[in-house]
């Protein structure tokens, strides 16, 4: 442990010697692709190959992304590129209703801003960051020019997918009868969790990430959240070019949980409005 800590130490010392100590001239961009494995469930059981491909090859730009992080020392924004549908040629407008949006993260302030839109409406979600407790492993291996260093850690999955949706967030579970004509006490659901390994090199002394990962000495380069890879392919140090690093600041302002609570009752008042237009 002691070696892994020197050696941490070391590269840290030296890379800070090469960058200028004014954090308002200490600005880089990180860009991140990531692919998630497709997941059916026992409907894609029925599905043929062939049947397999199609719907993969529809649901690429969902399951393919591009990113571009933008940092100084204190502050990042994280933003998805923008990518035409694979076969339609069109963007994704109903996934977008359930992606990541716009994210600021400061490390300094514990602050998270974020801009999502939801059926035409804008929210601004305020929050803190993602609580992380990380275990620092002793492996190493190299991304490209940079030494990187191995973290794990676990966080409940419904954390990490808050902008999300699910039709398994409002299904309610229907109380079970015993023999004795009682009722079974539903139990609460028990809290899934995410296993994530992250890759973080001290070359680039920000304790920045992709996405809600952060507060590792140096920035994440790889991460990997259950079926989602995320891999960094390119950085940008000091290029010159001035990076705008701004919290977005539009929209009816919100925290993660009342967010989550919005989108539950709205996608729930539309299924049982489809529900009632079938009885009539």
């Amino acid at each position: 442990m002691k070696s892994l800590l020197l050696k941490l130490f070391c590269i840290s010392f030296i890379v800070l010697l090469s960058f200028k100590s004014n954090t308002q001239e200490f600005q880089g961009k990180a860009y991140y692709y990531s692919k998630s494995k497709m997941e059916l469930g026992k409907w894609g059981a029925r599905l043929s190959e062939a049947q397999k491909k199609d719907v993969a090859a529809r649901l690429k730009n969902r399951l393919e992304k591009t990113y571009v992080l933008s940092f100084d020392k204190e502050a990042s924004v994280f933003k998805e590129e923008d990518k035409l549908d694979a076969v339609s040629g069109a963007t994704d407008s109903w996934g977008a209703n359930f992606s990541r949006g716009y994210q600021y993260k400061n490390v300094k302030e514990n602050a998270l801003v974020q801009s999502q839109e939801f059926y035409g409406k804008k929210f601004l979600v305020k929050d803190k960051l993602q609580t992380i407790e990380w275990k620092m492993g002793k492996e190493t291996k190299q991304i490209g020019q940079y030494t990187c260093f191995k973290a794990t850690a676990s966080i409940p999955t419904n954390d990490l997918n808050w902008y999300n949706f699910s039709w398994a967030d409002i299904s309610q579970p229907e109380p079970k009868k015993n023999a004795d004509g009682t009722t079974e006490e539903v139990k609460e659901p028990e809290i899934k969790m995410t296993e994530i390994e992250a890759w973080y090199t001290p070359q680039v002394p920000v304790s920045h990430g992709p996405a809600e990962y952060w507060g590792l000495p140096g920035l994440i380069l790889e991460v990997s959240a259950g079926n989602t890879i995320m891999l960094c392919s390119k950085i940008v140090i000091n290029s010159g070019e001035q990076v705008k690093i701004e919290a977005p600041d539009k929209g009816k302002e919100i925290n993660k949980a009342d967010y989550q609570n919005t989108i539950r009752e709205k996608m729930l008042e539309m299924r049982n409005n489809r529900g009632r237009r079938r009885r009539g």
